[in-house]
């Protein structure tokens, strides 16, 4: 009790990396290990290595950005507890890394004092034939995932994101799609089982032992606003041995805009087995400085070469594809594939974690319900050209994702959309104006598409994190709604009764969490 009580006098005038240092040696159980092999402080040699070795964002990469008081990087979950309980006792925020992807660096950074715990070390991979399943760490990566999959078979696989190293936690909490998402639904779609830790240190080593409310808020509901999730059981998918990938590009002047005009009634109604992907990008045109829209179609079908261009042919003949655009592959290749890699990569290039190219990047996005008319494309691409630096993925919906129910889990954009927008805004030149003209350029365009998207409410994918749609920077139930609408629609009622019955206090928070209801 006085060592409790000296604690939090002394957390009530500072806190500061020793002091809280201090506190874990005293919590943890084997001190002498805990501190040397896990925990760095700003005065470690290695602090700044650790903290930016999962950071892929370089406008949370800057001496300015807001760094812990502490990183803990945890070999096994007997080291949470000793953390959590310094947590209560300081008035520090806790903020929980996977792979870092985070769009806006709300889980590693912080306007509050906070520390970091980077759960990099937790990545097993457990592949269960016999039950069709997989149990991942929520520190692995989706590429360390894949493989671990494909070692053990080339016929099944898992539906999840292209980008091979995002962390698994981060990803599936959020939701989680990919490229087979229009056959067998999102990644939180075929979860079946998880563990999470609480506030207090306590661990439910199942869905039984968590029970049912908190099981479906962690499957899309941000998995960070209720505990630090140990990882999830997942149900495997059956893949062919081999499925087909092609790219197929097109400016305007090539007939780009009748196809844009096609693609939107065909890639969310086509076969399942298909996807069809529409990236808009700048390319130079025939005259110096001229600029002009490629629409590119970049496909994936679960089948060969014929069955392929059987639908292709059937449901989107003006794209014209022919079998030279196509390649057949195994699944796992074509990971690869829709991660960048040039054909023929190694699959051994899935076990690297680390993001090879940083730059400076900001995402929006929107879900559009009915056709873009021709005159509003003849608009956005113009827009795409004066602007030059926003770039666009549209990725289809329907099939398995328009069958299940918006409620089923936290994720609420199912049936009634055609396709999800994904705006993309990088850039590698550094300095604040250079950030601000970025980032005032991508809300130019987004407020431009308006018209074009959902509305009542403008819906937003949680994973393509945005915090100019609302944060809560007091923590309110009416701050949390602003933005909550948005990623969740009705669903977020239902995620703030159970944050209020299983995080009272509101340990887990950031700026934009699962608010409680006061």
């Amino acid at each position: 009790m006085l060592l409790i009580s000296v604690l939090v006098a002394t957390s009530q005038s500072q806190t500061d990396p020793e002091t809280f240092l201090r506190c874990l040696v005293r919590e943890g159980s084997n001190p002498q290990v805990f501190i040397s092999d896990v925990t760095y402080i700003p005065s470690n040699s290695s602090f700044t290595t650790v903290l930016r070795r999962r950071i892929p964002n370089l406008r949370f990469d800057k001496p300015t950005t807001p760094k812990p008081i502490a990183i803990i990087t945890p070999t096994t979950w007997s080291h949470i507890s000793p953390v959590l309980a310094c947590a209560r006792l300081f008035p520090v925020q806790v903020r929980i890394r996977s792979g870092g992807h985070d769009f806006e660096g709300l889980s590693y950074t912080s306007t509050a004092p906070f520390f970091l715990i980077d759960l990099l070390n937790f990545k097993s991979v457990d592949v269960n034939l016999t039950e069709g399943t997989a149990w991942v760490d929520t520190g692995a990566t989706l590429g360390e995932l894949y493989y671990k999959i494909a070692e053990k078979s080339n016929v099944l696989g898992f539906p999840a994101g292209l980008c091979t190293t995002l962390g698994v936690g981060g990803h599936i909490s959020g939701g989680g799609y990919g490229t087979m998402m229009r056959k067998y639904g999102l990644s939180v779609d075929n979860v079946v089982g998880s563990r999470i830790i609480d506030s207090n240190g306590n661990t439910y080593f199942d869905r039984m032992s968590m029970g049912e409310e908190l099981f479906w808020a962690v499957r899309g509901g941000g998995a960070a606003s209720f505990g630090i999730v140990m990882g999830y059981k997942i149900r495997l998918v059956p893949v062919p041995e081999k499925v087909t990938v092609f790219s197929v590009g097109k400016t305007v002047g090539e007939g780009a805009v009748d196809l844009i005009m096609k693609w939107q009634n065909f890639s969310h109604s086509t076969d399942r087995n298909l996807f069809v992907k529409l990236t808009l990008t700048l390319v130079n045109g025939a005259k110096p400085g001229e600029k002009k829209v490629l629409a590119t179609f970049i496909g994936m079908n679960l089948g060969g070469f014929d069955k392929t261009l059987n639908v292709m042919n059937r449901d989107f003949p003006e794209l014209k594809l022919k079998k030279t655009d196509c390649t057949e592959m195994r699944w796992i290749d074509s990971v690869l594939f829709w991660a960048g890699y040039p054909v023929g990569t190694p699959t051994s290039v899935l076990l690297n974690p680390t993001v090879t190219k940083k730059l400076f990047m900001k995402r929006k996005s929107d879900y559009v319900k009915r056709p873009v008319s021709r005159t509003g494309l003849g608009l956005i691409l113009k827009k795409l050209v004066e602007l030059e630096k926003v770039e666009m993925n549209w990725n289809p919906y329907g099939g398995r994702m328009g069958e299940i129910p918006s409620s089923r889990t936290p994720f609420p954009h199912r049936g009634g959309n055609l396709f999800n927008i994904e705006y993309i805004i990088d850039w590698s030149e550094a300095g604040d104006n250079v950030e601000k003209k970025y980032l005032a350029l991508a809300n130019e365009f987004y407020r431009f598409m308006t018209p074009y998207v959902s509305s009542n409410p403008r819906e937003a994918f949680l994973n393509y994190r945005d915090i100019d749609i609302g944060s809560s920077g007091n923590s309110t139930y009416e701050e949390g709604k602003i933005y909550g609408a948005k990623y969740f629609k009705d669903n977020f009622e239902r995620l703030v009764d159970i944050k209020t019955k299983f995080d009272e206090i509101n340990f887990w928070r950031n700026e934009q969490s699962i608010p409680v209801r006061k």
